[in-house]
């Protein structure tokens, strides 16, 4: 279970989609109020947006509730998925205008984006997708296997069986996405089934600082070969079933040496 889904090759689906499209399944509801704001104050000064694809014909719609919320969403997966590539820069108001919203909630999902360390602000231009090098995903895996694994291990000892049967749905899952080939749909599966083995120890804290660092973990490397494809994926979810195996069996032995494996940077 090797760290997570680095240097996958992308799924069969997106060597299809065209460049630089943003791919947000339709959703009911559309955002007219935002649309209007945007149309009636423009680009903000200095974002340049002619350089970047137009916008779609037919756009996706987010719905009004929790746009913010949305669009960050949306985003994360966007650079999961590598829709967002490492090194670009893309503005708030095209990126809305393809979303269909103004740029204030794009521009407020990037500035979460800043804080985690996936974007930087360029002035006057929008936001950089941060590249990101071999040795920051290993200090990612280092800091991660200091926070978890000791965790596991006592929950190992102290959570009874039927307690680890229960979460094996979000083991199963992980299986099926992986066996999609779809990194964002993995990625997602992933940080579910980690975040319902830590809510067991019942610190709401550990759970939401675990859940930053892996998905930090998950944002796509540059200047690396692309070895980690489907199979690999399939491999580390199935790797999660076996941890559940030895949890819910009680074998501490194989128990650690799984959680220890699962941070080692190939």
């Amino acid at each position: 279970m090797k760290q997570g889904i680095q240097g996958s090759a992308a799924p069969d689906d997106a060597a299809a989609r065209p460049p630089g499209r943003l791919r947000v399944p339709p959703q009911p509801g559309a955002a007219d109020t935002e649309r209007s704001r945007a149309d009636a104050a423009g680009p903000v000064r200095g974002e340049h947006t002619h350089s970047e694809p137009p916008a779609p014909r037919t756009r996706p719609l987010i719905q009004r509730t929790s746009v913010r919320g949305q669009i960050l969403d949306a985003l994360r997966t966007a650079l999961v998925a590598g829709d967002l590539r490492p090194g670009e820069v893309y503005s708030a108001p095209a990126l809305g205008e393809r979303f269909g919203v103004s740029a204030t909630p794009v521009r407020e999902a990037m500035q979460q984006l800043a804080l985690e360390g996936a974007v930087e602000v360029v002035p006057n231009r929008g936001f950089r997708v941060l590249e990101r090098s071999g040795r920051e995903l290993a200090e990612l895996a280092e800091v991660r296997a200091l926070i978890e694994v000791p965790v596991v291990l006592r929950l190992a000892r102290t959570v009874p069986a039927a307690r680890w049967a229960e979460l094996r749905p979000f083991a199963e899952a992980t299986v099926r996405a992986a066996s999609a080939g779809c990194r964002a749909g993995y990625a997602e599966a992933d940080r579910a089934f980690h975040g319902a083995v830590l809510a067991l120890a019942g610190n709401d804290q550990l759970v939401r600082i675990a859940a930053d660092l892996h998905r930090r973990s998950q944002w796509p490397l540059v200047g690396l070969p692309a070895v980690r494809g489907r199979a690999d994926l399939v491999a580390d979810a199935h790797e999660h079933t076996a941890l559940l195996d030895a949890l819910i069996a009680g074998d501490l032995d194989v128990v650690r040496a799984l959680v220890e494996d699962h941070f080692a940077v190939s």
